[in-house]
């Protein structure tokens, strides 16, 4: 019974994260496919169709790619700061003892890509992408994990989740630092300034969703105007819900019992609206629902579908568009370095790093596997997609040429690290169920 509760939730998070990859996937097709047809003017018309807001004091006017990349991208990464603050505070990352191998796997999977990059790379020119083939798409690969089946245990899907949201802080971070443009520190301020409020909120456990849309829209504003990418306000919004709860599980249920023996006693009517007494029960019932729920759980399971079902789609759609053709200007050392640093530098640095810490009994296999299962994973890793693309995008800003190659070197070592994790994975689980 307690597997089944802890589990649960997690199996749900694999599911929806499975479909969102293949939903991606079919969409980074469709994009390729649209780019290079004889629709391809429309392609480009559409993500470069300007709308917003302008006035003499003020402006707001982006193009629809931006949009997408700076405005939806900053819900996505909403949702990647609620699952790093669950994790750190109740998951897998709460402890030393937990995190030991997915904090170890993530270390090697961070830093070997990206010295792999530096190494590879002969050209000033495209030496900022380094922060490119960092970090791994938990969608896509959580796809090919359950395309497995039973071949791959739980426990493995659920260190892959752990290590890829480490990758992700470790993104977010490089994002924030190393890819912003020159700041303005009082815009900066003005934006702490509104964080305040949502801080002693959070410290009192208190939630209000207007209080924190209405704040979360001008901190994300004032980010966007002051040069820090706006996606990280998204995140550090995100270390304002609280976590607990303002009811515990037994006041909830007895509350739950004198609201439900309430309604019994009111008046029965065969019409088909409510009395006055019952509707006063149902404001009572969803009050003590309001307060029995995680603000941070509740945010996180209504926004995973929004995130998976539209905005990681509807990213990729608007991204993955490289029009292919005889004159297309491309850097293919660029794509070369990309592609390798994805799935060299990430096989290597997870495997490694994984094997030291487990020779070191610093860290233990997850249960029910073996190392060449975790290779497996390890090189599935190498899957960056939508992070890789997004960072490609705030590398190489306004240069077509190399934001195109970077693209096509993210998509070329993502689908070299797909295939061939998945067969390694499913040549690995065959002999595990021979065992059995």
């Amino acid at each position: 019974m307690i597997r089944k509760v802890i589990l649960t939730p997690f199996q749900k998070f694999v599911k929806i994260e499975g479909l969102s990859g293949i939903l991606l996937f079919g969409a980074t097709i469709f994009a390729m496919l649209w780019a290079n047809s004889g629709y391809s003017d429309v392609y480009e018309w559409l993500w470069d169709f300007k709308i917003g807001i302008t006035s003499d004091s003020f402006s707001l006017s982006k193009p629809l790619i931006l949009w997408i990349n700076d405005g939806l991208m900053a819900i996505f990464f909403f949702l990647i700061g609620l699952e790093i603050k669950r994790e750190l505070l109740i998951g897998e990352l709460n402890s030393f003892k937990k995190a030991a191998l997915p904090l170890f796997a993530a270390i090697g999977g961070v830093i070997f890509p990206l010295v792999l990059f530096m190494v590879l790379n002969d050209t000033p020119e495209t030496f900022k992408g380094w922060g490119i083939p960092m970090a791994t798409d938990i969608a896509f690969t959580l796809a090919i994990l359950n395309l497995l089946g039973n071949r791959v245990p739980l426990s493995l899907k659920i260190f892959l989740t752990a290590f890829a949201i480490v990758d992700d802080l470790v993104a977010v971070l490089v994002i924030a630092v190393f890819y912003s443009e020159t700041i303005n520190w009082i815009l900066i301020l003005y934006a702490s300034i509104c964080f305040i409020p949502l801080v002693i909120a959070e410290k009192k456990g208190y939630y209000s969703k207007y209080l924190t849309t209405i704040l979360g829209v001008i901190i994300w504003v004032l980010f966007l105007k002051s040069g820090i990418h706006p996606t990280i306000a998204g995140v550090l919004l995100a270390f304002t819900v609280p976590v607990r709860q303002k009811v515990v599980l037994v006041d909830f249920i007895d509350n739950l019992k004198t609201i439900a023996e309430r309604i019994i006693k009111t008046e029965k009517s065969k019409e088909p609206i409510l009395s006055y007494d019952q509707i006063q029960e149902m404001d009572n019932l969803e009050e003590l629902t309001e307060k029995f729920r995680s603000p941070l759980q509740y945010l996180e399971h209504k926004l995973h579908g929004w995130s998976a079902y539209f905005i990681m789609p509807l990213f990729a759609l608007a991204n993955a568009g490289v029009a292919f053709s005889s004159n297309m200007e491309i850097d293919m050392s660029l794509i070369l370095n990309i592609a390798i640093a994805l799935f060299v530098g990430k096989c290597i640095g997870i495997a490694l790093l994984s094997y030291l810490s487990i020779k070191l009994k610093w860290a233990q296999l997850p249960s029910g596997t073996n190392f060449t299962q975790i290779i497996g994973v390890a090189i599935l890793a190498g899957v960056g997609f939508t992070m890789s693309i997004f960072i490609a995008n705030l590398a190489f800003y306004g240069e077509v040429v190399y934001v195109n190659s970077s693209k096509v070197g993210v998509i070329s070592g993502s689908i070299l690290s797909g295939i061939i994790g998945y067969f390694i994975l499913r040549w690995s689980g065959r002999k595990e169920l021979s065992a059995e």
